[in-house]
């Protein structure tokens, strides 16, 4: 699954260098596909294609957030999500609602990062 931050976050900022896939934001911040990924565009498979580096809304405008489309837990980059070994609060954990096993998420990085 992916991960998620709760509320319970202090907006310390630890977690976002550590992400090898840049789905990691300050609240607020606008996010794009290509930030950290080798997507220069995505098509969603309904006809919708949207450029890597157009600014997509904030997940959250009060905490740093994870967006779970570009979330691996660092799988295929790390043993543990790297986010959760840094937060001094305990904040990112497993996200409930966004459930992916080992193959789903090693998919995700090499679609994210253009590996064959």
């Amino acid at each position: 699954m992916a991960i998620m931050i709760t509320d319970e976050c202090i907006n310390c900022g630890a977690c976002e260098p550590e992400c090898p896939n840049t789905a990691i934001y300050e609240g607020g911040v606008e996010w794009t596909w290509g930030d950290g990924t080798s997507l220069d565009e995505v098509d969603f498979g309904d006809g919708t294609v949207v450029s890597g580096a157009e600014k997509q809304s904030p997940v959250s405008d009060e905490f740093y957030y994870i967006v779970n489309d570009k979330c691996t837990e660092c799988m295929g980059f790390h043993e543990e999500p790297q986010c959760a070994a840094v937060c001094p609060v305990d904040c990112c954990v497993p996200d409930p609602e966004h459930e992916e096993d080992e193959e789903t998420l090693y998919a995700k990085k090499a679609w994210l990062h253009a590996e064959e």
